[in-house]
């Protein structure tokens, strides 16, 4: 933080981001001005124009307010999503400001602190948003950097001191090798991102190289399976950090967490889903390694209330279940698929999915084809392109061809809840990373007034 210290304005391209946005707020909240570009408005940017920062929608230099237009003591940080023909990022550039990327300002932060820091191509958000509860349950000197908004905090930060930092190890762009952790975990390594990494040898050594950024005395925990070297995590199994005699009680986990030293009896866990479960393990298991006590983590993991849009639900009750899920890749789909199963068998389900980047979406074609094909009623939306523009044949239609399911069609955004309602499906998935989210209080609305 040292070479922070003297900074006085922050000045982010891309401020609505869920990373860039969380960082704009830790320094306003240390008493730095904050200022930022986005393309458009949004929960997150109105949530922060709320709060008091100063936010431009237009890509007018012009428009930086002119205290930013001062180099000494400004740092520009911007987001590798930001086009490179973005004229505010190009001025600044041209100007010699000082910039850096939203990972180099991260690891900045983190230097001089004991960075936990949660790395994987799935559950990321989730377990640093358990991490970081657990740590201020026990009130660790924790500040958290989430990439979700934590239910509990109604936030994507946790500020309870600067000792200790809970960050997510971002694997786009490599964007994780700029971190200097102390303990760190790996969740998963499947393949993805191929439009930066091209096939998946290329990301397992990514990994690797994060794995290796650890100090001696550093912690590595991973997924029981991974071909890394650290201590493991699983459900009912050999490792070190294992869920054992688990058992659902009204809807929750109840389970015995057996560790290197002892076994914790009868933590109870909220979400659903083995993958969620495994998220906690992970988490509780960095928690422990860091020292924490295990009575008041017990107690923290009961009041833990999840993350927006990652198995939240938005109805629920005896006639309807909607769920809202972040969910983009097959691996993901096939998670949703475990929970909705084991919570709610035999009832009538529709997944409504729209797919994220044309990239990902060709790439992983046959496999999305496959998780989608487990659910009897499916609705696709148009591909959400995010920074990416239309690759010829590659279309939801397309998709849609490959889904062997009794009830598919493609769905517009314009007429979603009404057709969501015509289905007469007991429990609805509304899974995506793109702005399907947005649709989220409209369809609630609709439903609402059956039931």
């Amino acid at each position: 933080m040292k070479q922070l210290n003297n900074i006085e304005r922050f000045y982010f391209i891309g401020i609505g981001g869920i990373g860039m946005s969380a960082l704009a707020r830790y320094f306003y909240a240390s008493k730095k001005l904050v200022s930022g570009y986005d393309k458009t408005a949004s929960t997150l940017t109105n949530k922060l124009q709320e709060e008091g920062i100063l936010i431009q929608f237009e890509d007018n230099v012009s428009k930086i307010p002119s205290e930013y237009k001062t180099k000494s003591n400004t740092l520009i940080v911007y987001t590798p999503a930001i086009p490179k023909e973005n004229k505010i990022l190009n001025w600044f550039q041209n100007n010699n400001f000082s910039i850096v990327k939203r990972a180099e300002l991260l690891g900045m932060i983190t230097q001089e602190t004991m960075c936990l820091a949660v790395a994987g191509t799935h559950g990321k958000t989730t377990t640093s948003a358990i991490l970081g509860h657990l740590l201020a349950g026990c009130n660790e000197p924790v500040t958290a950097f989430l990439g979700g908004i934590s239910e509990n905090y109604n936030s994507n930060i946790i500020i309870n001191g600067s000792e200790i930092t809970v960050v997510e190890a971002d694997e786009f762009d490599r964007s994780f090798l700029q971190l200097r952790p102390n303990i760190a975990c790996v969740t998963s390594m499947d393949a993805d991102h191929l439009d930066i990494y091209n096939d998946e040898a290329a990301i397992k050594k990514a990994f690797n190289d994060f794995a290796a950024l650890l100090p001696e005395d550093g912690i590595l925990i991973h997924k029981n399976g991974l071909p890394l070297n650290g201590k493991t995590v699983g459900i009912n199994d050999d490792s070190d950090f294992a869920a054992t005699d688990i058992r659902i009680e009204d809807g929750s986990y109840v389970f015995n967490l057996k560790t290197p030293k002892e076994t914790i009896k009868n933590l109870k866990f909220h979400l659903p889903g083995h993958h969620n479960l495994l998220n906690a393990v992970t988490a509780l298991g960095m928690a422990i390694s860091l020292g924490s006590p295990t009575d008041c983590l017990s107690k923290a993991l009961v009041n833990f209330k999840g993350v927006k849009r990652r198995f939240s639900y938005k109805i629920r009750n005896k006639n309807c279940v909607l769920i809202d899920d972040y969910a983009h890749h097959p691996s993901e789909i096939n998670a949703v698929y475990q929970a909705v199963t084991e919570l709610y068998p035999g009832k009538k389900v529709l997944v409504v999915f729209q797919p994220h980047l044309f990239s990902r979406t060709r790439d992983f074609a046959n496999e999305f084809a496959k998780s989608l094909s487990q659910f009897e009623h499916v609705f696709l939306l148009d591909i959400y392109p995010a920074r990416e523009k239309p690759i010829e044949g590659i279309s939801s239609e397309w998709l849609l061809d490959k889904v062997n399911s009794k009830n598919k069609r493609l769905v517009s955004k314009i007429n979603l809840g009404e057709a969501i309602k015509n289905t007469g499906c007991e429990i609805i998935l509304l899974l995506g990373a793109g702005d399907i989210g947005e649709e989220v209080d409209t369809i609630t609305k609709i439903l609402s007034c059956e039931n």
